[in-house]
C-alpha cells in the first residue's frame, strides 16, 4: 500500500474524503480494523497482537490499556460475538499516520439468549511502520442511548 493518504492541499474536505487514494486507504484501514474486531470474535490473542504496535495505547470507558492488556482480555475466550462498522471516515495526520473513526455496533457473547446490542464511536490511529500498517492508538466512546 502506498503511504500517500490525501488529495492535493487545495482540494476541498469533501474531495479529499472521496478522492480515489483516500477511498482506497479508507477501505484498507476498515479491513485492518475489522481484523482487530475479528480477533475479539475469535478469541485470537495472536491475531490481536499482530495488529497492534508495541507501544499501543487504548483509552476506554474502563481506563487505559497497552498491547498486553488488550490481548489479555482474550484469555477466557472471545469478548465479541458479532460486529459491524459504520460511517467510517479518515483523517490523514501525516504521510504515514491516519486516524480512522467510525461507529461500531456489536454484541457480546452470552450463554443462551442474545446479548443486548452495544454501540460506540471509535477513533484509531494507524501508522505505517516498516511497510506495515499498525494500530498505535484507539479510543472508544459509548454512543448515547436513542
Amino acid at each position: 500500500m502506498e503511504a500517500r493518504t490525501s488529495a492535493p492541499r487545495n482540494a476541498s474536505r469533501a474531495d479529499r474524503q472521496n478522492d480515489p487514494v483516500s477511498q482506497l486507504l479508507l477501505e484498507d484501514l476498515v479491513r485492518l480494523e475489522s481484523q482487530v474486531w475479528q480477533a475479539l470474535v475469535d478469541g485470537d490473542a495472536d491475531a490481536d497482537r499482530r495488529m497492534l504496535s508495541d507501544d499501543f495505547l487504548g483509552v476506554y470507558p474502563t481506563g487505559f490499556a497497552d498491547r498486553t492488556s488488550h490481548m489479555e482480555q482474550l484469555i477466557d475466550g472471545p469478548t465479541v460475538a458479532s460486529f459491524a462498522l459504520h460511517d467510517s471516515r479518515i483523517l490523514a495526520v501525516s504521510e504515514s499516520a491516519v486516524i480512522l473513526s467510525y461507529r461500531a455496533e456489536f454484541e457480546r457473547p452470552s450463554a443462551g439468549a442474545a446479548s443486548e446490542p452495544e454501540r460506540m464511536y471509535v477513533s484509531s490511529l494507524w501508522c505505517l511502520r516498516d511497510g506495515e500498517w499498525l494500530n498505535v492508538f484507539s479510543q472508544d466512546t459509548p454512543a448515547a442511548q436513542m
